[in-house]
């Protein structure tokens, strides 16, 4: 049977899980209150700092599940998000409008990935 390696480990939740070679994050929010596109830079960078610390990288991400609290914000977190996206190396995503866990939190987004 593969191992089950598993990150920054709560009582509720890991922030990553790893299994035969993939890596599955927890949804990564920003600072509540701020902006949506300083929210989507935090988010991304701790996607980057959680991806390095599985053994992979934002060009080995697979998905990606992009929530907003208002897809009025879209543009603004594209732009981030064009900018973070190393060219050739666009996941398949979704994005789509929710209510996320408090009404501070803009932006949460999922990503999976394979390892290096």
């Amino acid at each position: 049977m593969s191992e089950i390696k598993r990150v920054e480990t709560g009582p509720r939740m890991s922030q990553a899980v790893v299994h035969n070679g993939i890596v599955y994050l927890a949804g990564q929010v920003g600072k509540p209150g701020e902006s949506v596109a300083d929210q989507t830079r935090e988010v991304l960078a701790q996607i980057d700092r959680l991806l390095a610390e599985c053994g992979s990288d934002k060009t080995r991400i697979l998905t990606a599940q992009v929530w907003m609290a208002d897809m009025a914000h879209f543009a603004e977190m594209n732009a981030v998000w064009d900018a973070w996206v190393p060219a050739g190396h666009a996941p398949a995503r979704a994005t789509g409008e929710s209510a996320l866990a408090t009404p501070d939190y803009k932006v949460e987004i999922i990503v999976v990935a394979a390892q290096n």
